[in-house]
């Protein structure tokens, strides 16, 4: 069981930490590269460099007030 929670703990690392540097090449390096060069094929337009995060940030918000309820909801029936 230990070598499978390396193993995700790994993967979850390595996930963050591309994405992080993609995200940090997109949003400092990339404006400063002429707009013909051949890598902002592989980026999307700068809009959704703010766009993304705001949307990612709302449904975590979203999902964190539904848990909460759902756990009060829940503690208050044990209680009655």
């Amino acid at each position: 069981m230990e070598l499978a929670d390396k193993a995700v703990g790994f993967l979850l690392s390595y996930i963050s930490l591309s994405v992080f540097t993609y995200y940090t090449f997109w949003v400092i390096i990339l404006p400063f590269v002429n707009s013909d060069h051949f890598i902002h094929r592989y980026f999307l337009p700068q809009e959704f460099a703010i766009l993304i995060p705001v949307f990612a940030g709302m449904v975590l918000l979203c999902f964190l007030c539904i848990f909460i309820g759902y756990v009060m909801l829940k503690s208050k029936k044990k209680k009655a």
